[in-house]
């Protein structure tokens, strides 16, 4: 595709998103205004689909809302709130030393900087990015598996893991949409841009579109 396109797609899917269900991430981050409530709902939508994240989210914040009281929750009581979600056990334990460290590291204040959330376990760099531009509205790039699968679909990019996709997008991605790439993508992504057999004939923005990788489509 041109690169100018990009312009066009992201109006398009900005006019469209409205339309498709908000990834929980971004729902939670509009509804709560809270960055510890973005990290942890984060770290839950790791590998799980967002209706079960969503459900996970809010049985464990119906329990304890901040690092205080999530520490005084037990392991067990943690994974009883957030089953079924994916690796639940490893991120129970993830979530106890992520707040342990908030509080003894951070004054329980969630860092806005992607270098110093990277530092807790169970953060990569799709959830530092969200952190950021989700929790604190300031410029990130979160690439997961929608925002690296597109963007090499529409030939804006031509990247091999979400982590150089990251890096690419920072060079050419104009920075004004930074924040929303990532909730745009995802929403696109689950409505209509399928991994397999994607709609394309119902696609907004097909036109700017080189299919890159797509066989069989819809």
């Amino acid at each position: 595709m041109k690169p100018e396109n990009i312009h066009k797609i992201v109006k398009v899917l900005s006019r469209e998103s409205p339309k498709w269900d908000v990834p929980i991430v971004t729902l939670v981050a509009e509804t709560s205004k809270d960055p510890f409530k973005v990290l942890i709902s984060t770290v839950l939508s790791l590998r799980t689909k967002d209706e079960t994240t969503a459900v996970a989210s809010r049985r464990l914040f119906k329990l304890a809302d901040n690092p205080e009281d999530m520490l005084k929750l037990s392991e067990k009581q943690i994974i009883d709130a957030i089953y079924p979600v994916g690796f639940y056990k490893t991120k129970a334990k993830n979530i106890k030393s992520i707040c342990t460290d908030l509080i003894t590291k951070y004054d329980s204040k969630v860092p806005d900087d992607i270098d110093e959330l990277l530092k807790f376990g169970g953060v990569g760099r799709k959830t530092a990015n969200l952190v950021v531009t989700l929790g604190y509205n300031k410029p990130g790039i979160c690439v997961d598996t929608h925002v690296h699968r597109i963007s090499n679909r529409f030939g804006y990019i031509k990247t091999k893991t979400p982590d150089e996709t990251e890096m690419v997008l920072r060079k050419k991605l104009p920075t004004e949409y930074w924040i929303d790439y990532n909730s745009l993508l995802v929403a696109f992504g689950q409505h209509l841009c399928r991994p397999i057999s994607p709609k394309c004939s119902q696609c907004p923005v097909e036109k700017y579109c080189d299919r890159v990788g797509v066989g069989k489509s819809r």
